[in-house]
């Protein structure tokens, strides 16, 4: 399917840019896509399957609103309400003619009236309650908003084709904290607040300069941060004067999306206030929540959607200053408090609204919409059952009893119960037409992916001669027995010996780290020999851990296997060549085609050590996660199309 994407890209000064080119990029593996970032004419559109136009209230957005006016598609409503910008290509034109019709074909006989009064400077544009949707919406084919609230507001206004709700995209990646706090002369202990984006009259200022005065007197450190550009209609600077703040907030004026995120990861608190709405979603919210930061809300429109356990909402009456207040207070004197909060936002922020998500989202929409259907339902899943692909643990005693008579292999078998148990829970059950691969298989848990769960076919694979083959048996100590083939290659460089689609599952445990060639090549030949929606299970040692964090500190090698092989050990045991981060393997997950299921830490060989503890307490100290600290990664994915990047920037480097 051929896909262009009309609207404004980066550096323009709108936040719909920079959700533009995330999505873009995320849609790149699934439909082949062209932004269109400029005034172009409309015939050119007509040589793309589907043309969506992604539009918000502002100038940045008046080349959209007319090509969509000429060539109709599919409009992307940011907010359901366009006025500012009809008027800015209308009343800023200076063609109050046209203006006016465009009100009294939105609103009527009493809209054109109030226009009328706005031509004769005798009151302000009414921007809430006329839309200037009608004209937009009589042409367009589909729409897609962020919120329920918004597609209530979009049926109102008489809209009765498709209209997809489908969640605004969150930024997930990590930023650097520290580095973007030093730049604003900031320690570790020093609490920050921020607000961001345009800094709008609606935005609640005033509100948040008062309520920040008070809370300065409950902690003198506290600071706060108006990153945005400032509006003509709000004078942001005289306030802070008036309020005498002048020492505790900093105006940074228009923020390039480069700073962004760093800008964010610095606060300890984000608010994002709100009144009057219209039914917006705020981009540097959803970013805000994908880098998990506690945030503070107001509690009207689309925001009262979001779960309350990852926000706090401010009501809009009089008791708004107040409730502020005492929301700021809590969060800055239990900052416990407040990084459970920001952790539960990124995990909602990763299980919903990845970008990833989105872009399928989007796809299915455009392709039922090729097809004639509409939107198919989507149920938002619970917290907490988004990616269970669980299986049923076995008790440690099923897995002991297929443990080989050596004294040494049982060692090693106890040593790495927990691990053991913990891969056989997350691997889903089969069925007897259902294939399974174990990649790296030494016969340990192999058993049990036919006997406990259900598997018709169990193969393994092993690193050696390409084409060799090994038949293996087990034999249980009740004297059930087990047989497996075990095909040898080498997994970072030759072709896997299975069909395309064979499989229903594979297993890739502690086979990663020690590919010393080409990973990406192995996660490909995974993605082509499983079956479409397949799953694939990974675990591997955690470079961020606790206990590697504690070793880079104190002047070790964070790796757990750095160690290099002794001429004498068997070329076949081959060392660790590379360790991973969480967010290293999602990101692999994802370039290979994958959708992250689950993403977890735990044990790998031994229990939590609690000598580790003085390291949690310094990444809490410097506002730093201290999720995904264990010393193994479990994650598991599964297949959603072919594979995005072959040779990802942050994996691989040398010409393109």
């Amino acid at each position: 399917m051929r896909v262009a994407m009309v609207s404004p890209l980066p550096p323009a000064r709108s936040g719909i840019a920079d959700y533009t080119a995330a999505l873009a990029a995320a849609m790149s593996g699934l439909a082949e896509v062209e932004v269109v970032g400029g005034r172009e004419p409309a015939g050119v559109l007509r040589r793309f399957d589907q043309v969506v136009y992604q539009l918000g209230n502002n100038p940045h957005h008046v080349f959209v609103y007319e090509l969509a006016l000429e060539h109709p598609g599919v409009v992307v409503l940011h907010e359901p309400n366009l006025h500012h910008l009809v008027a800015e290509r209308t009343i800023r034109c200076g063609d109050w003619d046209a203006y006016l019709r465009e009100a009294e074909y939105d609103g009527g006989a009493a809209a054109l009236a109030h226009a009328r009064r706005v031509r004769a400077g005798e009151a302000a544009p009414d921007y809430e309650g006329v839309p200037m949707l009608r004209r937009l919406l009589e042409r367009a084919r589909a729409v897609i908003v962020h919120s329920r609230f918004a597609k209530e507001q979009v049926e109102a206004a008489g809209f009765q084709g498709a209209v997809a709700v489908i969640p605004h995209g969150a930024w997930t990646a990590q930023a650097d904290r520290m580095a973007y706090r030093e730049r604003l002369g900031l320690d570790e202990r020093t609490p920050l607040v921020g607000v961001f984006g345009f800094l709008k009259p609606y935005k609640r200022i005033a509100v948040v300069l008062r309520a920040f005065r008070r809370l300065r007197r409950m902690e003198p450190r506290v600071k706060l941060l108006l990153a945005g550009e400032p509006h003509p209609d709000l004078p942001v600077s005289r306030l802070v004067r008036d309020l005498d703040l002048l020492e505790s907030v900093r105006l940074t004026g228009f923020v390039p999306p480069e700073d962004l995120s760093g800008l964010v990861a610095a606060c300890d608190i984000v608010l994002n206030l709100r009144y009057p709405t219209v039914g917006e979603t705020s981009g540097s919210l959803m970013r805000a929540l994908g880098l998990g930061r506690p945030a503070i809300v107001s509690d009207v429109g689309a925001f009262r959607e979001l779960p309350d356990e990852i926000c706090l909402k401010v009501p809009v009456d009089d008791t708004e200053e107040e409730v502020l207040f005492e929301y700021l207070n809590l969060l800055i004197s239990r900052p416990a408090l407040a990084r459970a909060m920001g952790e539960r936002a990124r995990a909602w922020a990763e299980r919903q609204c990845s970008w990833d998500r989105v872009a399928r989202r989007y796809v299915a929409f455009l392709e039922r919409l090729a097809q004639g259907g509409e939107e198919p339902h989507e149920q938002e899943a619970a917290p907490g059952e988004i990616g269970e692909v669980r299986g049923e643990a076995p008790p440690a005693a099923e897995i002991l009893k297929w443990t080989p008579s050596r004294e040494d292999s049982r060692t090693y078998l106890e040593a790495h119960l927990d691990r053991l148990e913990r891969i056989l829970a997350m691997t889903p059950p089969g069925g007897p037409q259902d294939r399974v691969l174990e990649m790296g298989a030494y016969l340990q848990i192999t058993p049990l992916l036919k006997t406990r769960l259900g598997y018709g076919e169990v193969r393994g694979c092993y690193f050696g001669p390409q084409g060799g083959k090994e038949r293996r048996e087990a034999a249980a100590e009740d004297g059930e027995r087990f047989e497996c083939e075990i095909d040898l290659f080498d997994a970072s460089a030759d072709r896997f010996p299975y069909p395309d689609g064979y499989f229903s599952t594979v297993l890739c445990c502690e086979v990663l780290e020690h590919l010393a060639r080409d990973p990406m090549h192995m996660m490909a030949e995974i993605n082509r020999v499983l079956r479409e929606g397949g799953h694939l299970v990974v675990t591997t040692p955690n470079i961020a851990s606790l206990r590697a964090v504690a070793a880079v500190l104190q002047g070790y090698h964070p790796g757990l296997l750095p160690a290099y092989l002794r001429p004498e050990v068997e070329p076949k045991e081959v060392r660790h060549h590379r360790e991973y981060t969480p967010q290293e393997v999602r990101l692999l997950l994802e370039d290979a085609g994958f959708e992250v299921m689950r993403l977890e830490t735990g044990p790998y060989r031994e229990q939590p050590r609690p000598e580790l503890a003085w390291v949690l307490r310094l990444l809490e100290a410097y506002g730093m996660s201290s999720e995904l600290r264990g010393e193994a990664i479990y994650a598991a994915g599964r297949k959603k199309g072919p594979v995005r990047r072959r040779y990802p920037e942050w994996l691989y480097i040398g010409p393109a």
